[in-house]
C-alpha cells in the first residue's frame, strides 16, 4: 500500500486543515486576524490590477520584444 503524503509513519491519515491554535488570548488573536485579512485584501487589490493593466495593453505577438518606454 502507497502512503499520501498527508500519512504519518506511524499514526495513519493526519487531518489536513485550519485548525492552527494562536498562542495569547482572544484580542491578541483577533488583531492578528484582521492584520492578515488587510494584508490579503491588499494583495488582492494588487492582483487585480495587474490583471487590470494586462488587458488593457495591446498585445504582442509571440516573440517580438516589448516596446522600450518612453
Amino acid at each position: 500500500m502507497r502512503r499520501r503524503h498527508h500519512d504519518g509513519p506511524y499514526h495513519g491519515p493526519r487531518h489536513c486543515g485550519p485548525k492552527r491554535r494562536f498562542p495569547g488570548n482572544r484580542e491578541d488573536m483577533i488583531a492578528r486576524l484582521e492584520e492578515h485579512q488587510r494584508d490579503l485584501e491588499q494583495r488582492t487589490a494588487d492582483v487585480a490590477d495587474m490583471i487590470r493593466r494586462l488587458r488593457e495593453e495591446p498585445a504582442t505577438e509571440p516573440g517580438t520584444p516589448e516596446p522600450a518606454p518612453a
